[in-house]
């Protein structure tokens, strides 16, 4: 994960993991309509899985 991608995560979650596929991108759009942390600690989750 790079810096750019943890900032990114941090003040747009849905586009830092974009490059994940759709179900990603969804389920960080939605936590971070429920609220901001959840969609930021989602999108630092999913960036720092292997592939």
């Amino acid at each position: 994960m790079s810096l750019l991608r943890a900032l990114l995560a941090i003040f747009f979650p849905p586009l830092a993991v974009i490059d994940r596929g759709c179900g990603s991108v969804l389920i960080v759009l939605l936590l971070t309509l429920c609220g901001w942390v959840p969609g930021v600690i989602a999108a630092l989750i999913i960036l720092n899985k292997d592939n």
